[in-house]
């Protein structure tokens, strides 16, 4: 089997906040990273990022909402290299909101296949070349959303989530005879670009958020990159079909 040079990471949305802190955590860690995104340019710049830092790394630009670009893309990466160590679910996101008596079936779909079909794609054609790894693992990303349902107008977005969930114990049943592992986070409020309007506008609001946060501030990219490697590595060889909760007791509520 191969050395841990060898190995190789997928992480889908890769090119900014969360997925880019994983791609250079797991990069730190030994592994080759494959970095998946829609914005060619931002790829490049965070290849060249990695690059300097010394990691190993590729960017394949295709849309995780589309079967034949994931599965084309995950079969070009796993032939290159032989096999993939760990698929990293990170693609995903809000879409928007919308109340369901106004929703278009058109946002519908989109935001399920955002987030749940996109998790479906990827793993399903990154199996045949995780059965070739010595520690393979599938790490995949809920949302208190799964839980709570959502806020206001981000209900299709929690029941994706729990759609995330659900697939995450399933794959996890489904292989565990090839030994491959799948477990899930769940991050809180993490501070990412993806604020970065609020940050900017209503900083005062953005600030109290960490108030409904037990340990009193907000999750930084880091916090959940730090979990994805621990997930990633041997040392978590015996958990699968978990979700981690990384939000510093934020799901509890005070």
């Amino acid at each position: 089997m191969s050395t841990l040079k060898d190995k190789v990471a997928v992480v889908t949305g890769a090119t900014g906040g969360i997925g880019f802190e994983v791609a250079k955590r797991l990069g730190k860690d030994g592994y080759t990273v494959i970095l998946n995104g829609i914005e060619d340019e931002a790829g490049a710049k965070r290849v060249e990022e990695l690059t300097a830092e010394g990691i190993t790394s590729e960017y394949y630009g295709f849309d995780v909402t589309k079967d034949e670009e994931v599965t084309e893309n995950i079969t070009k990466i796993g032939e290159k290299y032989g096999q993939i160590d760990v698929l990293v679910n990170n693609a995903g996101g809000l879409g928007g909101r919308s109340r369901f008596e106004e929703m278009t079936t058109e946002f519908y779909r989109f935001v399920m296949a955002l987030n749940l079909d996109s998790v479906f794609f990827a793993s399903r054609a990154a199996i045949p070349f995780l059965k070739k790894s010595d520690n393979p693992s599938i790490i995949n990303y809920t949302s208190n959303a799964a839980w709570n349902a959502g806020g206001p107008g981000a209900g299709i977005y929690g029941t994706s989530k729990a759609g995330v969930h659900a697939i995450t114990r399933a794959l996890a049943k489904d292989l565990a005879e090839y030994s491959i592992r799948v477990n899930a986070v769940s991050p809180g409020t993490i501070d990412t670009p993806f604020h970065a309007q609020i940050k900017s506008t209503k900083p005062e609001v953005f600030a109290s958020w960490a108030n409904n946060i037990m340990l009193g501030r907000l999750g930084q990219p880091e916090d959940v990159a730090g979990v994805v490697s621990f997930l990633a590595s041997k040392d978590a060889a015996f958990i699968t079909a978990e979700t981690i909760q990384i939000g510093g007791g934020q799901a509890l509520g005070i």
